[in-house]
């Protein structure tokens, strides 16, 4: 009876732990390319290699902004790899922020040219320091604040 326990038990673990490690899951995510589109030849290479892909559900490329989203159980990394692959050797994943996001977009590292209008690449500089001078002086003169009439 032991031994029977003992075989019963070992091929249950080793078992489970096979069907474990096949089951893994994705995350539906939106990834999103900075890539240089000069044409219509270079957007259609592009959605072709891209849509391909398993697990891409929706493809757009906006050849205004040279930015390329795909939808869909797919990896960042694999998807940068796959724009690469079709010529583009310069293209990242997507840099920038809405302006509206960071408290300080015109900051040394935060402001480019050339990103496209409302957008402001992302940057420690640009990003609010927590209890920082600008929050105490403006919480000094609030209409919540008692003593604001004091101090004017």
């Amino acid at each position: 009876m032991g031994a029977l326990d003992f075989l019963s038990d070992y091929l249950s673990d080793h078992f489970y732990v096979s069907i474990r490690k096949r089951k893994k899951h994705k995350v539906m995510q939106t990834v999103n390319i900075k890539v240089k589109i000069d044409c219509d030849g270079c957007e259609r290479k592009i959605k072709n290699a891209v849509s391909s892909m398993k697990g891409a559900k929706s493809v757009e490329v906006n050849r205004k902004m040279n930015k390329v989203t795909v939808s869909g159980y797919v990896d960042p990394k694999k998807v940068l790899k796959r724009v690469q692959s079709t010529g583009k050797k310069k293209a990242e994943l997507w840099p920038y922020v809405p302006y509206t996001m960071v408290a300080y977009p015109y900051a040394a590292g935060a402001y480019d040219k050339r990103a496209p209008p409302g957008f402001v690449r992302k940057s420690e500089q640009a990003q609010a320091q927590p209890g920082g001078t600008d929050d105490k002086l403006m919480s000094l003169f609030s209409d919540e604040n008692p003593n604001a009439c004091t101090v004017m």
